[in-house]
């Protein structure tokens, strides 16, 4: 039997600096920008201890441009 996982993205927004930040299904964080192909101008993101991610709903990725 072929079994399908879907690859999925958690979308998250720093409420301090006001920036989106995604994981990918690898576990890695980026920081992505509120433009146009967001994912292409990505950037890699080291969370501090002191910053709080606050999940966002998924129909925000695809107004980012982000794979789904």
């Amino acid at each position: 039997m072929l079994i399908v996982r879907k690859q999925v993205m958690d979308l998250y927004v720093d409420r301090v600096s006001q920036r989106w930040v995604v994981r990918d299904t690898d576990g890695n964080f980026w920081l992505v920008p509120p433009v146009e192909n967001a994912w292409e101008h990505r950037e890699p993101f080291q969370p501090a201890e002191d910053v709080e991610l606050e999940p966002v709903p998924g129909h925000y990725k695809v107004m980012l441009g982000l794979p789904c």
